[in-house]
């Protein structure tokens, strides 16, 4: 059975924006206790704007993989999906590494590879589809913002 693209692009935001959510999961419940403790810059932004945030930019990314994932098997769609499932898989051990293991300095160091793993994941996409690639730019903006987000948190803690 031959899935439809209209399948995929279903499979590809449920499942990215479920697998995402996921990352809260290791993030909720230290946010009122050990994230609340931190020093932060002034900078940081409310709470309240990370969920709402995160969630866009998941359906982002799942559109963004669909436009990939519909196109023929071949070496270059083939790279841009090893590249994203990479970084996608860095965005999740972050929430690990910051919030459940308390590592911010390894965090921040994830996090930057997490941000080239992005850069390579738009240079590829943009290869095959540069809608696809345009529609990673505000995750690479938002992880630019949180990595130095998470540098200073590290450096005043």
């Amino acid at each position: 059975m031959q899935i439809t693209n209209t399948q995929k692009l279903i499979i590809s935001i449920i499942s990215i924006v479920g697998l995402g959510s996921l990352g809260g999961l290791f993030t909720i419940a230290e946010i009122p206790t050990w994230y609340a403790g931190l020093n932060k810059p002034s900078f940081n932004p409310p709470n309240w704007i990370f969920g709402p945030m995160w969630t866009t930019l998941y359906v982002l990314m799942g559109i963004s993989f669909y436009l990939i994932w519909k196109h023929s098997i071949s070496l270059e769609r083939s790279l841009a999906i090893r590249l994203f499932i990479i970084q996608f898989i860095l965005n999740f051990c972050w929430s690990i590494l910051f919030f459940s293991l308390h590592q911010i300095g390894w965090a921040f160091a994830e996090i930057v590879t997490m941000w080239v793993f992005i850069l390579l994941t738009i240079l590829q996409f943009r290869k095959l589809s540069p809608t696809a690639a345009a529609l990673l730019i505000p995750y690479l903006l938002w992880v630019s913002f949180a990595s130095i987000l998470n540098g200073s948190i590290w450096q005043l803690n």
